[in-house]
């Protein structure tokens, strides 16, 4: 019976995802997906090139590298594992396993009924499967990473025709910044036969999902002023729907899922950085009035702009004294003043320089992501000088840079002649120069690929062989990483090893681009102070750095400062100082003196309308927008279709 009803499925996966609606619909009792199921099909048929008439064992990964995943997790893992056992107890009796994955789909925690241990291993349903819709087909967990959304994903509408028997729910797991953090499923190895008996599965996971997220926002932001909010005064201390982590100055620093939706359905654009006033009517200073209360009336106040009434609470950092509101935010964690020196006052980037500080003298390696000229060396040699390390070497490896036949030997050194143009004394080699200190590889991803296995020795034995040598030489060096593109992409098109990624990505931190940072203005005071001491600039030259989206970003900045000064007169720089790429700007922002930058959604409609060349339908198109929408957001953010007037 099974090996029919594979051979149908496949049947119908050939023809479904090939358009053929009406030769699937002519047998009869044919399963006809719905659109979410059916695009997935399609993409494993063109896109990952999966062949449906082949059944695919599962993928369990061996243990060293689930122990790798794990890691990258580990403090969510212990917030998570109770949310898993709770609703394991609730579910074992009915034939249902656990999973929690990360967000590549590899299982890094799993519940099951050790009786069924085999036949869930067999399955894929286990501690180190790899559930990716790349190999494993259309499937819960592996749909649910590729779309976003909640699914599920019953019997017949798995790809993979072996995995016909199971059902499975999944539902995404998000971090307080909202990214992707994994994905809660539970699986069935058999279950009715119609998709609506899972409709249960479906709202009790969503549920556990977000007690699991609210959990890890709250471990998060246990010394920042948090709020809850929901519709009804009954439920906002116990059961909260939204929460929101406010910084020293009132600004939203963090969110759940359900806060983050509700916001930015709103505002139109990202959440993050904006003051909690502007959606709640609520001054900062005043947030003490919303603590712990049971009345409804006193806690009430009109969503903006929509004007519907939620409830609020508002819980101050734990071991503030009761004084202001103002004071009793801020932060008790005091900063190494290498870290402090790189913000102004981002939200962001306040929030990587926090985890920096932690991870300082932690024993990881680091992985810094960011764009060309984002400050990635400059966040690097900041974390060694806070660390324990700073009295040794800090050693720079740009690996762009340096030509692949001398890399070898720069990175590793060698031995007295042990290759024709050898230095007759030898050389040391940039890791071994590090030793005790701290070795930084730019641009990592163009490390040739022959050469990342001696890398990875070096991390994982902590010895480094020299070219020409018979024996390692012992090193202690902290690295740390650093690439524009994303490592996971080179490693799934082959051009990066897999194995050394995981031993650079100890932990992560990625640095926001300089259009998105909402210090733009105290980065432009300090270059002028550290670099160009007693010349001033004009409100008006001011305002059009502000609004200029830094394609080159720090770099950009840092040499569009020095042209200004060079040109000006009487200390002074005047707008017509810029450089032209600055100053031909076609549109113009209201950004008046002491006011901050625009956010990034402002700055992505001025680069859309610039490349348009003025094209208000144009920028709609490419943004995806209506033009009403885009008009609405040029008056928000007082954007106006005139030239700048020196």
């Amino acid at each position: 019976m099974l090996v029919s009803q594979q051979q149908q499925h496949i049947r119908n996966v050939m023809r479904l995802a090939a358009g053929d609606s009406s030769m699937a619909c002519a047998d009869e009792g044919t399963h006809r997906p719905d659109g979410v199921i059916l695009d997935s099909w399609v993409r494993c048929l063109r896109q990952y090139k999966l062949d449906p008439t082949r059944a695919h064992e599962a993928v369990i990964l061996p243990s060293e590298r689930v122990r790798e995943h794990r890691d990258r997790l580990e403090e969510f893992l212990r917030i998570a594992r109770h949310g898993l056992e709770s609703l394991y107890t609730q579910i074992a009796g009915m034939g249902y396993c656990v999973l929690l994955t990360d967000a590549r789909g590899v299982t890094v925690d799993f519940i099951g009924d050790i009786q069924l241990d085999t036949s869930l291993r067999r399955a894929g349903l286990y501690l180190g499967s790899d559930w990716n819709e790349e190999h494993a087909g259309t499937c819960g967990v592996g749909t649910a990473i590729t779309t976003g959304r909640a699914l599920t994903v019953h019997q017949a509408d798995h790809f993979d025709a072996a995995h016909i028997p199971l059902t499975c729910t999944a539902v995404p797991l998000h971090d307080p910044l909202g990214r992707l953090v994994g994905v809660l499923d539970i699986s069935a190895l058999t279950s009715p036969r119609t998709k609506s008996s899972q409709h249960w599965a479906m709202q009790f996971l969503q549920l556990n999902a977000r007690q699991v997220e609210n959990a890890n926002f709250l471990r998060w932001f246990r010394e920042d002023w948090v709020v809850k909010v929901h519709p009804s005064p009954e439920f906002v201390e116990i059961n909260p729907e939204c929460l929101l982590a406010l910084d020293a100055t009132g600004r939203i620093i963090g969110h759940n899922r359900a806060a983050q939706m509700l916001l930015e359905q709103l505002a139109g654009a990202t959440v993050l950085g904006l003051p909690f006033e502007h959606f709640f009517g609520v001054r900062f200073d005043d947030l003490g009035n919303f603590q712990r209360s049971t009345d409804g009336r006193r806690s009430a106040v009109a969503l903006q702009p929509d004007g519907r009434i939620m409830y609020l609470q508002a819980a101050p950092p734990p071991v503030a004294p009761r004084r202001s509101v103002a004071a009793a935010a801020r932060p008790t964690r005091s900063l190494q003043p290498a870290l402090a020196r790189l913000s102004g006052g981002d939200v962001r980037l306040d929030l990587q320089i926090q985890r920096a500080s932690r991870l300082a003298d932690a024993p990881v390696n680091l992985l810094l992501g960011g764009e060309t000229g984002s400050g990635k060396e400059y966040f690097a040699r900041a974390l060694h000088e806070a660390s324990g390390r700073a009295a040794k070497p800090f050693v720079a490896v740009n690996c762009a840079a340096i030509p692949e036949a001398l890399i070898e030997s720069e990175l590793f050194g060698h031995l007295p002649g042990s290759f024709s143009g050898a230095m007759a004394r030898g050389k040391r080699g940039l890791v071994l120069e590090a030793d005790g200190g701290t070795l930084f590889l730019d641009e990592i991803g163009d490390m040739p690929l022959g050469l990342q296995p001696r890398l990875l020795r070096v991390l994982a034995e902590r010895e480094v062989l020299p070219v020409g040598a018979a024996r390692p030489l012992a090193v202690d060096v902290r690295v740390i990483a650093a690439s524009h593109v994303d490592l996971r992409t080179l490693s799934a098109r082959g051009a990066f090893r897999e194995d050394l990624y995981y031993r650079l990505a100890g932990a992560e931190l990625a640095l926001p681009p300089l259009r998105e940072r909402a210090d733009l203005g105290w980065l432009i005071d300090r270059m002028l102070e550290d670099h160009h001491a007693g010349i001033r600039i004009t409100p008006q030259a001011r305002a059009r750095l502000l609004g200029w989206h830094w394609p080159g970003n720090l770099r950009e900045l840092r040499n569009a400062l020095a042209y200004a000064c060079a040109l000006c007169e009487h200390g002074v720089v005047e707008l017509q100082h810029l450089p032209d790429a600055i100053t031909d700007s076609p549109w113009r922002v209201s950004s008046p003196e002491g006011q901050p930058p625009l956010p990034a959604d402002a700055r992505r409609l001025l680069q859309e309308l610039r490349a348009a060349g003025g094209n208000i339908s144009r920028a709609a198109q490419a943004l995806g927008l209506s033009r009403m929408t885009v008009y609405r957001r040029m008056r928000r953010w007082g954007v106006e279709p005139a030239h700048w007037q020196s």
